[in-house]
């Protein structure tokens, strides 16, 4: 097989759609990506196993080991991209694209591309001299669900000593973020005509009062929590959209808000769940409305790692950066439950994640791929 380039793994990992959306008009399989890996990985030595997810046809896991037993460091990515504007891209997202000492492209920094950056690393590091344990992880559905990394038990003995997660930190070792809640209460009255407000039970005002409440909880969440390590240092809940009615001569029977909770790590998602409930159940007992609440996805829980843990302090070394919080979120959380020290650090700024022409600074690619060689060789060479 012809030995591909650094730029030539980039060029066909950005050209292979792996979205991952709610919106099956725009939800992609991911074993196009998991091929590519699978393809790269095996000539250097890694035994392949991938995965289908459980209830997820098309969408597929993979972990590559070299070395026996249990320990060692544990890379892991995400092979999904979010969706994208067209009429706000200036540039082909499937297509690698350098322009301004700049490559454009979907996935280039979150998070297809941090795989291009291991494969090359190892390409320097003889297997001959590896001493540990080494996996590549390569998961499904991280922009949606996260259920890859939720069915990572799927795998025998997944046990390493580390695992770094290549999500773009700028190669800034990040030691906690916060947790993940998009949640929706729905409102259903009764409809009826305008002229007669007693004909029916109007959702968009009983929803008003549920509005409310949860400002309330809102507020509580400000004075009762805090984590100074986080630039917001209070747990959040955001107002995000609300629906309702059709025709202004018509009583609203049914009023949907989705909202977004970002728990600090530690926090109890129970917990959080019954403050909301604690507010809301007087305002259902009163209200001749019917008050319902469904998660629009399963909880990602807040994540923290102790910044004195051996892999932290590694990192901060390697990066001459010194370990940080941040409120978006990332797989580690689940990986963390594999018992091993996890970290957030990869190539790319999060600034560019989920944006039109998506890029990673050329000028970050040689000193990354040093960072993650020196890694490697720390823990397994």
């Amino acid at each position: 097989m012809r030995e591909s380039t650094f730029f030539s793994m980039y060029q066909q990992l950005i050209a292979t759609p792996s979205i991952s959306s709610m919106d099956s008009g725009w939800d992609h399989s991911n074993k196009g990506v998991i091929d590519l890996l699978v393809d790269w990985l095996t000539p250097l030595g890694f035994s392949c196993e991938v995965n289908e997810l459980q209830n997820k046809p098309g969408k597929y896991n993979m972990l590559a080991r070299r070395g026996q037993g249990s320990g060692g460091l544990l890379l892991s990515g995400h092979t999904d991209t979010v969706p994208y504007d067209a009429n706000r891209w200036n540039f082909d997202p499937f297509k690698l694209t350098e322009k301004d000492n700049r490559w454009y492209g979907l996935g280039s920094i979150d998070m297809k591309g941090f795989f291009a950056f291991v494969i090359e690393a190892l390409k320097t590091l003889p297997v001959e001299h590896q001493k540990q344990p080494l996996m590549i992880l390569a998961t499904a559905d991280e922009e949606t669900t996260m259920d890859g990394a939720r069915q990572l038990s799927m795998f025998d003995n997944l046990r390493p000593t580390a695992c770094i997660i290549g999500e773009p930190s700028e190669m800034r070792p990040i030691h906690a973020h916060k947790g993940h809640l998009s949640e929706a209460i729905r409102v259903v009255g009764r409809s009826g005509h305008s002229s007669d407000p007693s004909l029916g039970i109007n959702a968009i005002e009983v929803m008003q009062q549920v509005i409310q409440e949860l400002l309330k909880v809102q507020s509580e969440f400000q004075h009762k929590y805090s984590n100074k390590s986080f630039a917001v240092p209070a747990p959040t809940l955001n107002l995000g959209s609300i629906h309702g009615g059709d025709n202004p001569n018509r009583i609203c029977g049914c009023c949907e808000l989705q909202l977004d909770i970002r728990p600090l790590p530690g926090m109890a998602i129970e917990d959080l769940y019954q403050v909301i409930d604690a507010h809301l159940q007087p305002l259902r007992a009163r209200s001749p409305a019917q008050i319902d609440w469904h998660h629009l996805h399963e909880p990602i829980p807040g994540y923290q790692q102790d910044t004195d843990a051996a892999l932290v302090k590694l990192a901060e070394q390697v990066s001459r950066q010194s370990a940080a919080a941040v409120n978006y979120c990332t797989e580690a959380p689940f990986i963390q439950q594999l018992g091993c020290e996890t970290l957030v650090m990869g190539p790319g700024s999060i600034n560019q994640a989920h944006q039109p022409d998506e890029y990673l600074s050329m000028e970050s690619i040689v000193p990354s791929r040093q960072m993650i060689k020196k890694l490697i060789q720390t823990y397994c060479f």
